[in-house]
């Protein structure tokens, strides 16, 4: 069914912008020292010709979506290729909808069908979770510029009022989503979220541990004064995943910091580094025998197993009995989600550097079928930290929303946190949301006017 909502890309313009780690960030054998930042300005019109701009950002986070022995620069490249190929594909698809079909439909008829394109001739495959990665800020964009059309906060737009057909159309054709609208499993928004402090697998958490080589920038380096600065009640540690022993006194380590500098939950993260659920029942059980009240800080465990789940059909319920076990990398979309639940995982980490609309759909599977929720970052930063931010104040998450970009790249969003200082800086454990006001996502992007370089790439008119 037609609605006169409806909008169809009309033009893309994409802008590149290099980011640099103050410090490098280690997760499982990666080592992460820079990020290219891809934005995306999107024309949209309706049915009538009215006309609104809308933005989106991610960074194209080499590292975390394609472990490879390729090269970083020949990973990077590539990615940087398949985005420009998407912004010239979408101007010519010519679909009218609400952004969460566009974006659905994109994915179902077009996505694979470019990966495919790009990936012939190559000695390896470009992931499909690369490649919806650089399909995200395109979906962002086009929700910002849906809501700035219709002058409605893109969460406002997730009803029957907006959408043409109920969650069953996107979903599984069954009892729980008939009828059912992505607003039905939302919470209302919370201005403020508690924070995740992510401790990656080379920072130095001791004093006796620093090398001489920490920048000298004015920002913390050690973990107690970072808890000491932003007032952190949430740590997540970042693990090996294929050495028992270092994961175990790495945990233990920064538990006893946490109890020490009054620190209230951990979570631990392996990375898809883990093939054998014994690896991390050990691990919890000498936990809950030997410092038991470490044991009982964990709130949750994040993806130890690989991510692709068809290849990998690991029974992990021996896990998810200890504690709750949350699908990270894995959850590509629902289906996913669907086939997760089956193996034993608990509960689902939402991303929207994997889309809006595909975080939206696991979010409204994961909670039908009574999964648990967080949120989960990508060291993001400048505006991608702000729908980052925006989903988890209304997806009513286990405890709030990681946000580790003040931590690496700091000074990448000076300019945005002039206007919305609560969500660039971490104060009291927690993130401010309230400056996020108006239409789309509330960037307020002409009262930041951050100056862009050249566009990199620029389609339709």
């Amino acid at each position: 069914m037609q609605k006169p909502t409806d909008i169809v890309v009309r033009e893309t313009e994409l802008f590149f912008l290099p980011t640099h780690l103050r410090v490098p960030l280690k997760f499982g054998a990666q080592v992460v020292t820079r990020a290219l930042c891809a934005r995306v300005r999107v024309r949209v019109e309706d049915r009538e010709g009215r006309s609104a701009e809308g933005w989106g950002e991610t960074p194209l986070s080499v590292g975390w979506v394609w472990p490879s022995t390729l090269t970083w620069d020949e990973r990077e490249n590539r990615m940087r290729d398949f985005t420009i190929r998407i912004a010239q594909e979408l101007p010519k698809v010519g679909q009218f909808g609400h952004p969460m079909e566009l974006g659905h439909g994109f994915q179902e008829h077009h996505l694979e069908k470019l990966r495919s394109e790009l990936n012939q001739g190559q000695s390896e495959e470009m992931p499909h979770l690369a490649a919806l990665v650089c399909h995200s800020l395109f979906d962002l964009a086009i929700f910002d510029a849906y809501g700035n059309l219709h002058q409605r906060p893109v969460f406002d737009t997730l009803s029957a009022e907006w959408l043409s057909g109920d969650l069953a159309r996107f979903l599984e054709p069954s009892a729980k989503f008939a009828g059912k609208w992505p607003v039905d499993f939302l919470t209302p928004r919370r201005e403020r979220l508690p924070v995740w402090h992510l401790i990656g697998g080379l920072d130095p958490v001791e004093r006796e541990e620093l090398t001489g080589s920490e920048p000298n920038d004015g920002y913390p380096v050690l973990l107690r004064d970072w808890i000491r600065a932003d007032g952190l009640q949430c740590l997540k540690i970042k693990l090996r995943g294929n050495d028992a022993a270092w994961d175990y006194a790495r945990i233990v380590k920064i538990g006893k910091i946490s109890i020490e500098e009054g620190v209230t939950w951990l979570t631990a993260d392996f990375n898809c580094t883990v093939t054998d659920p014994a690896y991390v029942t050990e691990i919890l059980d000498r936990l809950l025998i030997e410092e038991p009240r470490i044991y009982g800080m964990l709130l949750y465990i994040e993806q130890p197993f690989p991510y692709d789940l068809e290849a990998n059909r690991i029974d992990v319920h021996a896990v998810s009995a200890r504690k709750p076990l949350f699908l990270d990398e894995s959850a590509h979309d629902w289906h996913f989600v669907r086939l997760g639940r089956e193996l034993g995982w608990t509960g689902v980490a939402l991303k929207t550097c994997k889309t809006l609309t595909g975080a939206l759909l696991s979010l409204c599977w994961a909670r039908a079928h009574g999964m648990t929720l967080m949120v989960q970052d990508l060291t993001n930063v400048m505006f991608a930290q702000i729908p980052h931010v925006t989903l988890a104040a209304y997806a009513g998450t286990i405890m709030g929303v990681e946000s580790n970009g003040m931590q690496f790249c700091p000074e990448a969003s000076l300019i945005e946190a002039k206007v919305h200082p609560g969500l660039y800086r971490r104060r009291d454990g927690v993130l401010d949301l309230s400056t996020l006001t108006g239409p789309g996502f509330g960037y307020h992007v002409a009262e930041i006017g951050r100056q862009l370089p050249s566009a990199a790439a620029h389609f339709g008119s």
